[in-house]
């Protein structure tokens, strides 16, 4: 596992789309995505088909300008984006602030329901969920999964309730138990020793929009993989906090060159009804 992994160009995108055009009722035009994303190492051929497979998963519009194509954003992945933000910067990669209650998703499928049973429990894992037993999933806080359940058509097969541990529970052991620590704490080692360079080096300044670019998106997805377990229950050397302020130092450096970058690289136009 390495920070210089392949990004995806979609995630690049919603990325991308969240810094830039969020809030802002524009549209940004097809040239200016493209040149940005081959600085981030993305080519043409690639950036033009995620902005077309986007508008056809209705993450995108359109809208024409002359003889420009800009796209903008729908409730959809404006939706995906705001989730995103509440992310990264309310939430945060440290849960310090667990009131004690936790989330707890029984499930009794048909031994023939082998895909069902492999799509709630993918779901379940990236909505935080680890498996405390088989049947039964366990979350910190109060996690709603109706409409998650809801989609997967298996409300009839799940029951969810609020819980608190009885006092003589020992939950580090029961998260550690229950969760790839280690994977966890791989994944934000590996986030700090990528990017901890940047807390003290200056890019050059047409490389500040595209480093930031994928500085943000490495950042949330590390933090969307973490189910923010209570810090308090955690190993005392565990890696978040470190690679969080590492995260911010960095996005902070970057933001004036890469508002300057933006500038002179986008081609924006108001949103047309």
């Amino acid at each position: 596992m390495t920070t210089d992994e392949a990004l995806r160009p979609q995630s690049l995108m919603l990325s991308f789309l969240g810094d830039q055009v969020l809030g802002r009722d524009v549209c940004v035009y097809s040239g200016s995505v493209i040149d940005v994303f081959g600085r981030a190492g993305v080519g043409e051929h690639a950036t033009r088909s995620t902005l077309t497979r986007m508008v056809g998963r209705g993450l995108l519009r359109r809208q024409r300008e002359g003889r420009r194509m800009y796209f903008g954003l729908t409730e959809r992945s404006e939706a995906v984006l705001r989730d995103g933000e509440q992310r990264i910067w309310e939430a945060g990669a440290v849960n310090r602030h667990w009131d004690g209650t936790w989330t707890l998703l029984g499930f009794s499928l048909p031994e023939s329901w082998q895909r069902q049973r492999h799509d709630l429990r993918a779901q379940l894992t990236w909505t935080g969920f680890g498996p405390l037993f088989g049947g039964l999933w366990i979350a910190p806080g109060e996690v709603d999964v109706s409409t998650l359940v809801a989609e997967l058509g298996l409300s009839a097969h799940v029951k969810v309730f609020r819980a608190h541990a009885d006092a003589g529970m020992d939950i580090g052991a029961m998260i550690e138990e229950t969760w790839e620590l280690g994977e966890l704490a791989a994944r934000y080692e590996v986030f700090v020793r990528g990017w901890q360079h940047w807390e003290t080096t200056t890019p050059e300044p047409d490389e500040a929009l595209a480093l930031r670019l994928r500085l943000s998106t490495q950042w949330l997805q590390v933090i969307r993989q973490d189910p923010r377990l209570p810090v308090k229950h955690l190993p005392d050397d565990w890696p978040a906090e470190q690679a969080e302020k590492t995260f911010r130092t960095v996005y902070d450096r970057l933001t004036p060159l890469a508002r300057e970058s933006a500038e002179r690289l986008l081609d924006l136009v108001p949103v047309r009804p």
